[in-house]
């Protein structure tokens, strides 16, 4: 069987944009905002309240495991989107050295792809906050999770993560520093109307 000529330009864009089998990319899923809003940029902001504020996450494994899929989110789109070219290259690498950091203290395996860990913790939120604890065991699932119930425990009370308070903090700062060079190279005076 040939392939269209779309098909075939398909098949190559693919792998580039993060598509194909086996590339670590990850994307939110659609309930990550609720409202009109950015989700990238909601992902950073809040990642790095959260963080920045572990009395926010103790005792919350449901805002925990949105915590933990905005890092893992993060570590896959920053260093690779093209909208973030004008980032410190340095920020992509400490968001890499936080998913690492997060996946060792959650216990998720270091192979796992992106995506089915995004989905995994959204999921188990999910099934958290609708007070259904066996559906939240069941989202954190083998081969991503090595060990659903013991991942739903360290959520509920997350160890200090150092680098990734460094991380999300960092990223953040250079997302707010990025948006002032963007609107001072724009012409704009910094006020809004």
């Amino acid at each position: 069987m040939t392939k269209t000529p779309v098909a075939a330009t398909l098949a190559l864009l693919l792998p580039l944009l993060g598509c194909g089998s086996g590339t670590p990319y990850a994307v939110l899923p659609r309930d990550a905002t609720i409202g009109v809003g950015d989700p990238t940029r909601a992902a950073v902001i809040a990642s790095a309240f959260s963080f920045a504020t572990p009395g926010v996450l103790a005792g919350h494994p449901e805002t925990a495991a949105i915590a933990a899929a905005q890092v893992e989110y993060l570590a896959s789109e920053i260093p690779a989107g093209p909208r973030w070219v004008d980032f410190n290259p340095t920020v992509g690498l400490e968001l890499m050295a936080a998913r690492a950091e997060m996946r060792g203290a959650l216990g998720i395996a270091a192979e796992a792809q992106p995506q089915a860990v995004v989905d995994g913790l959204f999921a188990a939120s999910r099934a958290l906050t609708a007070g259904n604890p066996a559906a939240a065991r069941q989202a954190l699932a083998a081969p991503a999770f090595t060990d659903g119930p013991a991942t739903l425990r360290r959520l509920a009370g997350l160890p200090a993560l150092p680098r990734t308070r460094s991380a999300t903090a960092l990223t953040e700062r250079e997302m707010f520093r990025t948006e002032q060079d963007n609107q001072h190279s724009s012409g704009g005076n910094g006020t809004m109307f």
